[in-house]
């Protein structure tokens, strides 16, 4: 799998004109090599030029890592006195000194760190943004990616199911998302969660990226609940919104309309259809119910490895979906001072259509 994948990166790369690719610790080296490293004050590089073995620069204390590596690998490693570091990356790269090669790199991803060793190495070289390989490399899943991903759903879900009880009348924010954390450890996820959960009540769930407070939930609340589970390297991404009590009509009005915008933008994807289509379509929805000016961010994003990828689901983006591209489908609505709705599912993109790998219902619970 990991052959074929660099295989994929050599064609990639040729058609963008980039002769060598740069990674840091992140998913992309996660997904050409199967190793997991930590940015931390210590660089990790992988360098691959097309036609030539891979190399990988790393602290000497990582190389146990490297036991039993499928992909072949020139590895240099280095100790602890940063003075030294320098002349590691001159020797691994040694080949650069004069090549005027375009060396393509994560732009949101490499850091300044890695970027001074690797100039003053390749003194040549002309730095460029990859994302054009690396994100078209990954966006387009396979059966086991989908499966994981599926996976990490699951997870989800049984972990919120679990939560459900401990949501009462005077729990606080922070206490609730303590909760979902540990049973989304009890129910399988991996350690490293895709992002920590947003539990945003009353006025709170107003904000589409609220941080847990201190805030008691009380009766009439409307409490949005967005989080995530981590399988195999694959994440998912959910939101549900629940009521504490009877709410009042106007929050039932918008839960209506999103909820209706969500099976549209769920029901939308196909092969062919323009990312930015499946935003056109959950945001007529929420237009027609009168609301359009409180959907306030995209339809969207990509789903896989990392929480955000491509592709991403704004008006206008003209990416055409392909078999194997996995999104989110997130339409919400945010009355400031009132409440906000929000209702988030996984989809991944079929022969012929879209499924959705998330099944929890979607209908307004009263708690």
């Amino acid at each position: 799998m990991l052959k074929s994948r660099l295989s994929r990166l050599d064609q990639l790369m040729a058609s963008n004109k980039i002769d060598a690719i740069v990674l840091n610790p992140g998913p992309s080296l996660v997904y050409l090599t199967g190793l997991h490293f930590h940015l931390m004050e210590r660089p990790t590089i992988f360098v691959y030029q097309r036609g030539e073995t891979p190399l990988l620069i790393l602290p000497e204390l990582e190389s146990a890592k490297l036991a039993g590596i499928a992909t072949p690998l020139s590895v240099h490693t280095f100790g602890d006195d940063p003075s030294t570091w320098q002349g590691v990356f001159d020797h691994a790269l040694s080949k650069w000194k004069s090549k005027p090669l375009n060396v393509g790199v994560e732009p949101n991803r490499l850091r300044f760190l890695e970027l001074e060793y690797l100039r003053k190495a390749a003194p040549g070289a002309n730095f460029v943004s990859g994302d054009s390989v690396v994100s078209v490399l990954r966006s387009q899943k396979d059966a086991h990616e989908i499966e994981c991903m599926r996976k990490a759903v699951q997870i989800a879900q049984k972990a919120l199911l679990a939560t459900l009880p401990y949501i009462k009348p005077g729990v606080t924010e922070q206490d609730l998302a303590s909760e979902l954390i540990i049973q989304l450890y009890k129910a399988g996820s991996s350690p490293e969660l895709p992002f920590m959960p947003i539990i945003a009540s009353g006025p709170n769930s107003a904000n589409p990226h609220a941080l847990p407070t201190s805030r008691k939930l009380q009766k009439g609340d409307f409490l949005v609940i967005d989080w995530g589970a981590a399988y195999d390297d694959y994440c998912s991404d959910l939101t549900r919104t629940f009521a504490m009590g009877e709410p009042v009509p106007e929050l039932v009005e918008i839960y209506n309309a999103v909820q209706a915008a969500n099976a549209a933008g769920r029901a939308a994807g196909k092969p062919g259809l323009p990312a930015g289509a499946v935003d056109n379509v959950t945001r007529r929805v929420i237009n027609k119910a009168g609301f359009g000016d409180y959907f306030t961010h995209r339809t969207g994003h990509g789903l896989g490895m990392e929480a955000h990828e491509q592709p991403y689901m704004f008006a206008g983006n003209p990416l055409e979906l392909a078999a194997g591209m996995t999104y989110t489908v997130e339409p919400g609505i945010y009355l400031p001072g009132k409440g906000g709705v929000r209702i988030e599912d996984n989809i991944a993109v079929t022969e012929t259509g879209c499924e959705s790998l998330s099944d929890m219902p979607r209908g307004l619970k009263i708690l």
